[in-house]
C-alpha cells in the first residue's frame, strides 16, 4: 500500500509541475482555472497567475524532495497539508461563481486524492 501510495503522491507531483510549467510559459491557458471572465489580456492578472504557476511547481517539486529525503508518514503530512489548496480553488471557483464542474470535478476532487493518498500514507 505505501508503494502504491508514494508512486500515485509521484504521480501528483508530477501532474502539478506540468500544470505549473504550462501556466507559466502560457498564463493565459490557467485561465481556465475555472474563475468566470477572467481578464487574461490584463498584465495583472497574467501576473497573478503567473505566481499560481511558481506556486504549483514548488509544491510539485517538494513532493519529490520528501518522496527522496523522508519517510512516507512525513510525505503524507505534506500532503493532507497541501489538500487545503485544492480545497481553497475549490472554495474560490465557487466564490467566483464559476462552474461547478471544475470547482468540484477539478479542485474538489484532486482534493479527495490527495487526502486519500496521505492516509494511506499515514496509516500503513
Amino acid at each position: 500500500m505505501i508503494t502504491t501510495a508514494t508512486v500515485l503522491a509521484g504521480l501528483v507531483g508530477v501532474g502539478i509541475i506540468a500544470i505549473g510549467i504550462q501556466a507559466f510559459f502560457r498564463p493565459e491557458r490557467a485561465a481556465g482555472f475555472g474563475i468566470p471572465n477572467s481578464p487574461v489580456d490584463d498584465p495583472t492578472f497574467r501576473a497573478w497567475l503567473t505566481v499560481k504557476a511558481v506556486r504549483d511547481i514548488g509544491t510539485g517539486v517538494f513532493v519529490f524532495v520528501l518522496m527522496l529525503a523522508a519517510t512516507p508518514a512525513v510525505l503524507g503530512w505534506y500532503l493532507l497539508a497541501c489538500s487545503g489548496i485544492p480545497f481553497g480553488d475549490m472554495a474560490i471557483v465557487l466564490r467566483a461563481k464559476g462552474p461547478r464542474a471544475i470547482a468540484f470535478g477539478v479542485h474538489g476532487a484532486t482534493a479527495v486524492v490527495v487526502v486519500a493518498i496521505s492516509v494511506v500514507l499515514l496509516t500503513f
